[in-house]
């Protein structure tokens, strides 16, 4: 079966590809359909945005689609920057832009003030309209300065619970163990099988 995965994050195209290896799917890039324009995600909550995007997709494609939102919810900003975490800092900013904009904003606030978590909804949809939901969160708390090289958006900024490392400095699997998307990912994983029969 084919799958197309709903973004045109490099980094989270290939940390789904990742988490998706064992399910019997060929997965399709978003980039492989020249019919799908910018999906505009405008809907207040992680959901709405996840669910835009895969039935927009599925619709498109005649392929199952398979879309997450995800972001940062940070205690002391009221839960900010939320839906969001991928444009804080601006339309056009870069994942540096926005982490640093968290850090300016977080500017004497105490350790112990400091928590926050990653949450991800990801949704599979089927072109019938049939489809399947799963959430995950991560919890921790948000650093002083950035430090790593590995993951993408607010990773250098984020050390997970039980952890004296960011995100960024995890290795895959170890990010892929504990992670809100891989969490998430894990709960779909069993129903997508469903979808499948």
């Amino acid at each position: 079966m084919k799958a197309v995965i709903a973004t045109r994050n490099r980094g989270k195209l290939k940390e789904l590809q990742n988490l998706l290896s064992d399910l019997d799917l060929e997965i399709v890039p978003l980039d492989s359909f020249n019919n799908i324009g910018e999906i505009e995600e405008d809907g207040t909550t992680f959901f709405d945005n996840a669910m835009k995007k895969a039935r927009t997709v599925a619709q498109k494609t005649g392929l199952m689609a398979i879309a997450d939102d995800s972001g940062l919810e940070v205690d002391a900003l009221n839960g900010r920057p939320g839906v969001f975490s991928a444009r804080y800092a601006g339309k056009k900013a870069s994942d540096k832009d926005n982490y640093l904009k968290l850090l300016q904003e977080m500017k004497g606030i105490p350790e112990e003030r400091r928590g926050a978590q990653f949450r991800c909804i990801i949704i599979a949809f089927r072109p019938d309209g049939k489809w399947v939901s799963a959430e995950g969160v991560c919890r921790g708390w948000i650093t002083f300065t950035p430090k790593g090289e590995q993951g993408f958006g607010y990773d250098p900024v984020f050390m997970p619970e039980g952890d004296s490392r960011t995100m960024a400095q995890l290795t895959r699997e170890e990010k892929n163990k504990i992670s809100h998307r891989g969490k998430a990912l894990l709960k779909l994983k069993e129903k997508i099988r469903q979808l499948m029969d």
